[in-house]
C-alpha cells in the first residue's frame, strides 16, 4: 500500500493544541472567547466556551470555522465577498448551513493540504481573527 501523498488528518491531539492556544492568546488580551475545531469533513472535533463567554460565541465560533473550512480561506479575507456585488453576494441563503464572514476563522492546512479549521467568538472580529491565527500557528 503507497501512503505516497498521505497526509495526517487533524487529530484530537491538535484540537487540544489548537483550542489551548486560542485560549491563551485570548486570556492574555482579556478577552474571554467560545472556540470551535473542526476536522477536514466539518465534524466537530473539539469545543471550548470559556464560562463568562457569551452564549451566542459558541454558535459563532462553529460558524467562522465552518465559512472557513468550506472555503479553505480565513474568514477575515472574505468579508468584501459578501457585500452587493462581490464574489459570494448570494452565497450564505444557498448552503444547508448558514456561513458567517466575519473575521475568526482559519483553516488549517498540513503539507498543503485542508484537514480543518477553527473558529474563535467573543471578542472584536479582528481579536478572534488573531487568536484564531495564534492557534494555527501554534500547531505549525
Amino acid at each position: 500500500m503507497s501512503t505516497t501523498g498521505a497526509v495526517a488528518p487533524l487529530t484530537i491531539h491538535d484540537a487540544d493544541v489548537l483550542l489551548a492556544a486560542a485560549r491563551r492568546a485570548a486570556e492574555a488580551a482579556g478577552v474571554t472567547v467560545s472556540v470551535t475545531v473542526l476536522d477536514a469533513g466539518g465534524h466537530l472535533l473539539a469545543f471550548r466556551r470559556d464560562d463568562r463567554a457569551v452564549l451566542i460565541s459558541g454558535e459563532t465560533s462553529t460558524r467562522k470555522a465552518y465559512t472557513a473550512l468550506q472555503l479553505n480561506t480565513p474568514t477575515a479575507d472574505l468579508v468584501d465577498a459578501v457585500q452587493p456585488g462581490g464574489l459570494f453576494h448570494t452565497l450564505p441563503t444557498a448552503l444547508d448551513r448558514p456561513l458567517l464572514f466575519i473575521a475568526g476563522g482559519v483553516p488549517v492546512h498540513r503539507d498543503g493540504r485542508l484537514i480543518g479549521a477553527v473558529g474563535v467568538g467573543g471578542g472584536a472580529p479582528e481579536q478572534d481573527h488573531g487568536f484564531a491565527t495564534a492557534a494555527v500557528e501554534a500547531l505549525a
